[in-house]
């Protein structure tokens, strides 16, 4: 099977997904994408090349010479998902270079044709319909002859310690195709406290000296004082003295923030991480009892890598701000090996692919 099978992937940033896929027993070829510091990653931990190359400009002799002759292809990517989270939801769609990359991922599909494709974004993917970038993706699946299977699936049904929905997109040349059922339930979770409480005590700003990725971002003295009045589960509005209140939370917009500044519970899936998951100021990212936002390290925990995972090659190579938004908008590796032997499974059902 292992040897059957060759998977490139689009928008391959760090490798989340490529890893995943790898622990399921798939060979990655390839990854592609325009950051160059994610090739270090990639590649040590993928055992596979990195291509940093404009998804605009990439041909298909490109992309077939990356996959092994007469192989299975399997073609993934996750497209930036910043102009399609709820975040920038009512901007301009069309004027964002982004918003297009989609349609890119189409024109690939259709000149390299692969036999199985599988993308992932954020849910409000779907919500669009003065420009239905998802339902033209689909439509030209369909018209290419792919059975498609679409679904927003939850995170921690399986076991991802994060509140993390997404829209998983599954096509097959071969025949009908979809994802493992869950393998978790709301009585087995995986919780912040599974995945981030053997790590040892620091404060803000510090680092630990068994792992410098273990490292949190500075909070200023007022932080301080407004993490040490917060309370895992709680909300400014309730536990903070008057004068630690900024003037933008006394607004009607910013009275429905409930969750910034706050702290996460130990026994709850975390929040969904973002590219901002290690400041205090970009949502629910405190630690449930340390006075200080989540380091790194328990970032990508929360994201499901595996502590071994190589990040850097030298530790000068450390930007503590390049990596929080790298982690933040990683594909979680473990949907990736969900996703990985959901592809196996069809195959084997499919007789490995043979048309």
């Amino acid at each position: 099977m292992k040897a059957k099978i060759s998977v490139v992937d689009l928008f391959c940033g760090m490798g989340g997904f490529s890893y995943g896929l790898y622990k399921s027993g798939l060979k990655i070829d390839a990854g592609v994408d325009i950051d160059n510091s994610c090739q270090y990653a990639f590649e040590a931990n993928c055992q596979s090349k990195f291509l940093c190359e404009d998804i605009a400009k990439l041909t298909k002799e490109k992309i077939n010479a990356l996959y092994t002759k007469n192989d299975v292809k399997v073609l993934v990517g996750c497209a930036p998902c910043q102009p399609f989270s709820s975040y920038t939801f009512k901007g301009d769609k069309q004027k964002d270079r982004r918003w297009q990359l989609l349609y890119e991922f189409s024109r690939i599909i259709n000149e390299v044709k692969p036999d199985i494709v599988s993308m992932e974004n954020v849910p409000q993917l779907l919500n669009f319909k003065k420009a239905p970038v998802f339902m033209d993706f689909v439509n030209n699946l369909q018209n290419q002859g792919y059975f498609v299977w679409e679904k927003i699936i939850y995170a921690p049904d399986y076991g991802i310690p994060q509140k993390r929905k997404r829209l998983v997109l599954l096509a097959s040349k071969f025949g009908n195709i979809s994802l493992l059922p869950p393998t978790h339930t709301p009585e087995n979770y995986l919780t912040v406290r599974d995945a981030i409480a053997q790590l040892e005590k620091i404060n803000s700003g510090e680092s630990s000296s068994n792992d410098f990725f273990h490292k949190a971002s500075k909070l200023s003295d007022k932080n301080l004082q407004r993490i040490r009045q917060s309370i895992p589960g709680g909300s400014w509005k309730r536990d903070w003295d008057e004068d630690l209140k900024l003037a933008c939370h006394k607004s009607s917009k910013g009275q429905t923030y409930v969750s910034i500044y706050g702290r996460m519970k130990w026994d709850e899936p975390s929040p969904t991480m973002t590219t901002f998951c290690t400041g205090i100021g970009n949502g629910r990212f405190g630690h449930p009892e340390q006075d200080r936002a989540i380091s790194l390290r328990e970032a990508a925990l929360l994201q499901s890598f595996p502590m071994d995972y190589k990040f850097v090659e030298n530790p000068e190579d450390f930007r503590f701000g390049n990596l929080s938004k790298q982690i933040g908008n990683a594909f979680p590796p473990k949907l990736g090996e969900i996703i990985g032997q959901s592809i196996i499974k069809h195959l084997k059902e499919n007789n490995y692919g043979k048309k």
